[in-house]
């Protein structure tokens, strides 16, 4: 059996066409198994705020953090120390903190997470509150919120404690203690 060049060359040529073909299959591979992260960040804002305003042209709600990071894919946004304020035009406001929070993409739940602080101060005829609990659901639209884990309590001398609450934030002003509620009042 004799190899002459044209067969030789033949052969060479289908080899580095099948090299060729291959090494171009696994890039193009390669390229379509590539799938983007699929919750990730598009952009963010340090030391965020915004203020929604009232009907009447006064602050109604104002929400702020340190870090806001928006994610396109659910339009989502989570919060690094958030803050929310809710103004009342007869009374303090509330003042909501805590370490996390997180914000639907229609912007009708804030998840407040982690240790929530609840406070409003007192001003004449209205007892100072604060309430420590975890993880508040909030619907700003009707400026409610609620939990289900422990509830802390305080108002001048008089202490409550609570599992789970929902709080009315507008008039007339409630919260609803869900269970296990056990308090100290004192009538001074």
């Amino acid at each position: 059996m004799t190899l002459d060049y044209r067969n030789l060359a033949l052969g060479i040529l289908l080899s580095a066409l099948a090299t060729g073909s291959w090494w171009l299959n696994r890039d193009t591979e390669q390229e379509l198994s590539y799938q983007p992260k699929p919750h990730s960040l598009d952009y963010y804002i340090e030391n965020f705020g915004v203020t929604a305003m009232g009907v009447n042209g006064e602050p109604d709600k104002r929400l702020s953090a340190q870090r806001m990071a928006h994610f396109p894919d659910d339009d989502s946004t989570e919060l690094t120390a958030p803050r929310m304020t809710l103004y009342d035009e007869n009374s303090p406001p509330w003042q909501i903190r805590s370490e996390t929070g997180w914000v639907s993409g229609d912007k009708q739940l804030i998840l407040l997470q982690c240790k929530v602080n609840i406070d409003r101060n007192g001003a004449p005829e209205i007892r100072p509150v604060h309430i420590v609990t975890r993880d508040l659901r909030i619907q700003p639209e009707e400026n409610y919120a609620e939990t289900d884990q422990d509830v802390f309590a305080r108002s001048g001398d008089d202490r409550l404690e609570s599992k789970g609450m929902q709080v009315w934030f507008t008039k007339p002003m409630r919260i609803k203690l869900l269970a296990n509620v056990r308090g100290r009042y004192d009538p001074n």
